[in-house]
């Protein structure tokens, strides 16, 4: 084999494998190797390749990184490291196991930065493989599919979790964490590895306080869906403490009082409070593990945890014996029952309940959607549907069931007082309750073991009966470990939804019924398409139609649809030539969140047909057409826009009327917007959809016979490949992708400058 002379790193890695992987794997796809963001992993072997190794410690250190990081997601470190010099074409050996203290640390930043000083021990072996036996070497080194063991620690405790559960989907949290402290003895994965027997030590800790901050995150997938999360973290609980410090400040004078926390998790909450505060509180979790390590952490402190000891029978399923907050023997709980029934005994209720949506893809892959909502069946959900001042979506959310029994079975005197934890919405737009509001922080969801940048809100209501329209919240954001107020964020109240307000209800003598429907994506849908409710018809002053879902942001992109035929679903309605500019703001608030991603707003800001009546009167005094069309323009321009022309099966063809291409003849569109009249940036976005529609003409998938939107420019012509060698996409129409890019950031722009604030001034945000 003659060395080669590389110019970049990758066309000597790609040479590399392309001479070697045929007699190790030949066919093991490249993607498989280089899954990890690093050099490549091949059996027991971690690469890490150099054009030019000018410094082997640095190197090494590098890889050392990279194990780390392998190690905190849950996966096998290779016993080998091997450093390669493409251009000298040797290859040096390190085992991974002599660098295992190293490689059990946490390291931040980028893998090849801050190397220099690392001191390592000589390399192992070095290999020329230009030569036929260091070739041969090689190649038996890299057949060797070896790996060191690891030992468990709370930087990578979830990573294995969630290895363990893909490698066996039955298993339930004590398999991989039990242990024999408590009366059930289930010894877990952790503390005698089977499945992981080659890649962990075993974990020799008597229990598992020391993941007490990530118990939440160590249950099996569906059972996070079933218990929801409740972990609050330390910088939030504390700031916290100054609501339930008032709370307790309420108490009249000679009463005692209680702090109740029905859902305490490992008591992450509770845990920074001083003994004599903790001396009133009771504490329960419905999960066994949490139970344990709640018990060793406070079981001395506290004043009561239900239940108050371990008996044989207390492990029911990993879930505690009568620890359930939304049965019937919790409510009755004597212990509690004692305090709560005690007219000189103050009750304060400090939680932060879990959020649970059972009908999750998690849920639905394992066939567990209906074992998974058995709260839906509990006491405390039969109760509350009593509740006749309750309906509509209030009762999908797990958490409303704990705020709605905290008022109903626990706060009973003026004094009483509730500290939650919980999305804004139970108040904003559900109206669950309506009491006495004493103060609030928002806080960033970001930081509950969640990925989502959201609003969260801490509040302290009152027992007193009081209807609010507007509450203020301080928002509080943690920056490099501490915490930031950033502003004082109004919260408003939401009282009626689009559908009521704004949908176009109307039926006309000349509708015909029948016709095709549309998927979301604005395709014709079959006609046998499971779960159809449509009723489709057709006229002609059908432009579209258009599904506004829900009040909030939750899952922006899937509540709102704009198509050409009727949406499958039949949850929107139908667009008319004669009043469509006033429904599409609907549509231009739906996009708010796409625009402003800001945790403040999330969870926060809402949907809100309260402003119709002022609307729809200078709407048709005239007093809006311009801005209507500034709505109009976004439209056409903004990617959720899903209509498309197309032929139907039914032999009819579809024409997106809601967009700027007249190649075919003006569109209603068009001909609305030429009355705009139109500033700088307006004529940049014509000009841009000017050159978008000449590049899209000069490529083979363009149909001249076509009016083209966005979403079908992006769907059927701005196409692409995956580069085999990065892994990148690939445009095939640079051009048209370079346009549909800039016209995107020239949108934003617009949009919040030109069209959110008047979004706000009618109310379809708040």
């Amino acid at each position: 084999m003659v060395k080669e002379h590389y110019e970049t790193e990758r066309e000597g890695q790609l040479a590399f494998y392309q001479t070697f992987l045929p007699r190790i794997h030949p066919s093991l796809p490249l993607d498989a190797i280089l899954a990890d963001d690093n050099d490549g992993v091949l059996n027991g072997n971690l690469l890490e390749f150099k054009l030019r190794i000018s410094n082997l410690n640095a190197a090494l250190f590098q890889c050392i990184k990279y194990l780390s990081a392998r190690r905190i997601k849950g996966k096998p470190v290779p016993a080998n490291i091997l450093l390669i010099d493409l251009n000298d074409a040797q290859a040096y050996l390190y085992h991974a196991a002599d660098y295992l203290a190293d490689i059990e640390k946490v390291y931040s930043g980028g893998a090849s930065k801050d190397n220099k000083s690392y001191a390592a021990a000589p390399y192992l072996g070095k290999y020329a493989y230009s030569e036929e036996k260091g070739a041969s070497k090689l190649i038996q080194l890299l057949k060797e599919k070896s790996f060191i063991k690891i030992h468990l620690d709370e930087n990578c405790i979830v990573g294995w979790a969630s290895a363990f559960y893909r490698a066996v989907p039955s298993a339930r949290k004590e398999d991989f964490i039990g242990d024999d402290t408590g009366k059930h003895k289930t010894i877990g994965e952790i503390r005698e590895p089977s499945v992981f027997k080659e890649y962990i030590y075993p974990y020799i800790g008597k229990t598992n306080v020391k993941f007490q901050y990530l118990m939440d995150k160590l249950n099996d997938t569906l059972q996070k869906k079933n218990l929801g999360a409740f972990y609050t973290p330390e910088l939030y609980a504390e700031k916290s403490h100054e609501l339930l410090r008032k709370a307790i400040a309420r108490v009249p004078k000679g009463n005692d009082y209680i702090i109740l926390d029905r859902c305490a998790g490992t008591g992450n909450l509770e845990k920074t409070l001083p003994d004599e505060i903790l001396s009133h509180c009771i504490l329960s979790t419905v999960e066994y593990y949490e139970y344990k390590v709640l018990q060793e952490l406070l079981g001395t402190k506290v004043r009561h945890i239900v239940p108050p000891v371990e008996a044989k029978d207390t492990f029911q399923a990993g879930l505690v014996r009568g620890a359930d907050a939304l049965s019937k023997a919790y409510i009755d709980n004597p212990v509690i029952r004692e305090f709560v029934d005690n007219p000189n005994c103050t009750v304060i209720l400090f939680e932060n309940p879990p959020y649970a949506e059972t009908t999750s893809i998690e849920h639905q892959k394992k066939h567990k959607g209906k074992k998974s909502s058995l709260w839906k069946q509990s006491y405390v959900m039969q109760a509350m549907r009593e509740d006749k001042n309750l309906s509509g979506t209030v009762y999908n959310d797990l958490g409303n069931l704990f705020i709605w029994s905290a008022f109903h079975f626990y706060l009973r005197q003026p004094t009483d007082s509730y500290i939650v934890y919980s999305p804004v919405k139970y108040w904003k737009a559900q109206h669950l309750i309506d009491r006495e509001f004493l103060q609030g922080f928002a806080f960033n969801r970001k930081f509950f073991h969640t990925n989502i940048e959201a609003c969260i809100m801490v509040a302290l209501w009152g027992q007193k009966e009081t209807v609010l329209d507007e509450i203020s919240l301080d928002a509080y954001n943690i920056v490099h470990s501490r915490l930031v107020k950033e502003k004082v964020l109004p919260v408003r109240r939401v009282h009626s939804l689009y559908s009521a307000k704004y949908y176009d209800k109307r039926t006309f003598s000349d509708d015909t019924e029948g016709g095709i429907f549309a998927e979301f994506d604005g395709t014709e849908a079959s006609p046998s398409r499971p779960s159809v409710r449509i009723k489709p018809i057709s006229n002609p002053n059908i432009l579209g139609y258009l599904v506004i879902k829900g009040a909030n942001f939750d899952n922006p992109d899937s509540c709102v649809h704009l198509t050409t035929v009727g949406a499958y679903d039949a949850n929107g309605f139908y667009l008319r030539s004669d009043n469509y500019l006033e429904k599409l703001p609907m549509f231009c608030a739906s996009r708010y969140i796409t625009y402003n991603r800001a945790w403040t707003e999330r969870a926060r800001i809402m949907k809100s047909g309260d402003g119709a009546a002022r609307f729809e009167k200078d709407a048709s005094s005239g007093k809006l057409d311009q801005w209507l069309r500034k709505c109009l323009l976004f439209t056409c321009l903004e990617m959720q826009n899903h209509m498309r022309s197309f032929h139907g099966s039914d032999g009819h063809f579809y024409r997106n009327e809601l967009c700027l291409d007249t190649t075919n003849g003006e569109t209603i569109a068009s001909h609305d917007l030429e009355t705009l009249f139109k500033d700088d940036t307006e004529k940049k976005l014509f000009s841009q959809w000017d050159n978008l529609l000449a590049a899209i003409q000069q490529t083979d998938e363009y149909q001249s016979q076509l009016t083209y939107g966005i979403y079908q420019i992006h769907a059927e012509i701005d196409t692409f490949h995956l580069d085999e060698e990065s892994g990148k996409k690939v445009y095939h129409h640079v051009v048209v992708h370079s346009a549909l890019r800039t016209i995107k950031e020239l949108l934003k722009d617009y949009y919040n400058t030109e069209i959110v604030p008047t979004l706000f001034t009618y109310e379809f945000l708040k």
